[in-house]
């Protein structure tokens, strides 16, 4: 008798293979072709990235990421594989877990190729981004999508969409910041990815950020696949847990690329701003991230810390991610197993 078992694909953005130039320039060049993630025409968009973005930005990037390769390799791929390897402990035999990248190894098709192979009877797709946007979970789910269609036998799919207010993942980055003492910070900060502004507005099917005055403060119905909104609802759920009230905090948006306008307010500008105002010390959460990586032990950890002594503050101290966090792994466990919502 064939033993029935459910496959549970985990999907992180990815990394590249080696801090070398050539391989960063490689993984930028899948990465950024992807057309929801730069949302302009096919022609201009490989002008930009192949002519542009790739050879002038790869040698800058390879030094960051030497700076942050470890002995087990890139952080995200050690600490999305751990996330892997203990799901697959908690859940048991009955299930097969298999971590891809959207973007470099292992890739989406490879271990799909698995999953095929192993003749699995389900499969649920869990995107390691807790906050949903085209340009994460939108691009994960349709690359599935495009590979699973052409398969002759197609099992049970389901796609986990987003997660920003689950309980145990706000339980386990309130515990994250505890550790920290959040009290002995002038300020806190929940800084996420930032997105263009039209990639929300395209979202939008209501319209609704276009008549409201800070809509994304108000989640509901109405917005509830706004990348924004649900970015507000994770740092509210987690100001909640730690009892931050609401003027100690401020939630804004890094790593923004190009000149068009992104999701404001820009991380830099706000710690720019508070460093005039006289605040020394920062906490920084980065809930977007469950992994740490490039954007959070580099971008927060070295540069915002290093900007923020020269405009006269005194410290920039980033909240750890999920990494291989028991409570994380519980998240995921829950995720691949209770009826979707």
């Amino acid at each position: 008798m064939i033993q029935s078992k459910t496959g549970i694909l985990l999907v992180n953005l990815g990394t590249p293979d080696s801090p070398a130039t050539s391989d960063v320039r490689r993984y930028l060049k899948e990465f950024l072709l992807d057309p929801r993630v730069i949302d302009i025409p096919a022609i201009p968009r490989n002008l930009l990235v192949r002519g542009i973005i790739a050879p002038f930005r790869a040698p800058k990037s390879a030094k960051s990421y030497k700076a942050i390769w470890t002995e087990n390799g890139s952080p995200l791929m050690y600490y999305s594989q751990r996330a892997a390897d203990l799901l697959q402990e908690s859940l048991g035999a009955d299930y097969l877990v298999k971590l891809a990248m959207r973007y470099g190894q292992p890739s989406i098709p490879s271990v799909l190729a698995q999953f095929e192979k192993a003749g699995i009877q389900r499969l649920r797709v869990i995107p390691m981004f807790p906050q949903y946007a085209s340009a994460t979970t939108g691009s994960v789910h349709q690359r599935v999508m495009e590979i699973v269609s052409e398969w002759q036998t197609i099992p049970d799919i389901e796609f986990v969409n987003s997660y920003p207010d689950h309980p145990l993942l706000i339980e386990t980055f309130a515990d994250n910041g505890k550790a920290q003492h959040p009290e002995n910070y002038d300020h806190i900060i929940f800084s996420f990815h930032g997105l263009p502004q039209r990639q929300l507005i395209k979202a939008d099917q209501h319209n609704y950020c276009q008549k409201q005055d800070k809509c994304c403060e108000n989640y509901g119905a109405h917005n509830q696949f706004c990348y924004g909104a649900q970015c507000q609802l994770t740092a509210r759920s987690i100001a909640e847990k730690l009892n931050i009230p609401r003027e100690k905090y401020t939630v804004c948006y890094q790593s923004r690329l190009g000149k068009t306008p992104w999701i404001q307010p820009y991380t830099s500008v706000v710690l720019e701003e508070l460093a005039h105002k006289g605040v020394k010390r920062v906490l920084v959460f980065s809930p977007a991230f469950v992994a740490d990586c490039l954007e959070t032990i580099f971008e927060i950890g070295t540069e915002y810390q290093e900007e923020y002594e020269e405009m006269g503050g005194e410290k920039v101290q980033l909240v750890p991610s999920l990494n291989e966090n028991p409570k994380w792994i519980a998240t995921l466990a829950d995720l691949a197993t209770s009826p979707l919502r």
